[in-house]
């Protein structure tokens, strides 16, 4: 079944909110399998095109713009028997314990009491990377403000997701390197925790920047400046097509 990815928002959401929170769903056959990422904008995004909350989600670093919806999905899941506990939120490692502070240790999730916020959800932490769907999906950290607060996500021969980031040849080289479109953070001037076009032009060879598809930046006139040298750069509802995944390890792939 073909693969896609669908651009919740594209934006850098402190800056751009009619942007939306940078997000993006990958499909199968068209139908959605993983969600990157759930600020607020992204999850009312979802909810309207898919007509329902999602089932899955990874989750790359823990800033607001990234994660606020889970507040809402919290409350969407947890009140309904059908879908509590079932909903799967991929977290790593080094993230997990920001996302307890920031968002399951506030004291009485629910006014009734007698509920923890880990309860709406299967939580599953992962580290090299992990399965879902009968798919492998590589995790890798990347540069953003702290080491090992904030990662990337690999579907092996598809697609690289970079999350918010500096620019990161070397994790790349690795997670780059079979042919996948890369949606890599990127505005038109760059920041101490966000790449910006000169820094990806410094750092990236030509034929990585080809496959780069750019992210989370601030305006629509930064987007136009951005292609106007020569680079191809995401709008909010994009889908881009995506190769078929290489087979999982075990099956004919080879694991990283």
């Amino acid at each position: 079944m073909s693969w896609s990815l669908h651009f919740l928002g594209v934006g850098n959401s402190s800056s751009a909110v009619e942007l939306g929170s940078a997000s993006a769903v990958l499909e199968q056959g068209g139908e959605p399998r993983l969600m990157v990422d759930c600020g607020h904008e992204a999850l009312t995004a979802y909810a309207a095109h898919y007509g329902a909350m999602p089932e899955a989600v990874f989750i790359t670093h823990v800033h607001m713009d990234h994660v606020a919806g889970l507040e809402r999905l919290f409350f969407a899941t947890y009140f309904d028997p059908a879908r509590r506990g079932r909903v799967r939120l991929y977290v790593p490692v080094g993230v997990l314990p920001h996302l307890q502070a920031r968002l399951a240790d506030y004291p009485g999730v629910v006014a009734e009491g007698d509920a923890n916020w880990w309860d709406a959800f299967q939580l599953v932490p992962v580290s090299r990377g992990f399965w879902h769907r009968g798919q492998w999906f590589d995790v890798f950290p990347v540069r953003h403000h702290l080491p090992d607060t904030a990662f990337g996500l690999r579907l092996p021969g598809s697609l690289v997701w970079t999350g918010d980031t500096r620019p990161i040849p070397e994790m790349l080289a690795k997670f780059a390197g079979a042919g996948e479109i890369v949606a890599h953070d990127c505005a038109l001037r760059g920041n101490p925790s966000h790449s910006g076009l000169d820094d990806l032009e410094r750092e990236y060879p030509a034929g990585l920047l080809a496959r780069c598809v750019l992210y989370h930046y601030a305006s629509l006139a930064d987007a136009e400046a951005m292609r106007a040298r020569g680079h191809r750069v995401a709008a909010p509802g994009e889908r881009l097509a995506l190769a078929e995944p290489l087979p999982p390890p075990g099956q004919g792939g080879t694991p990283q």
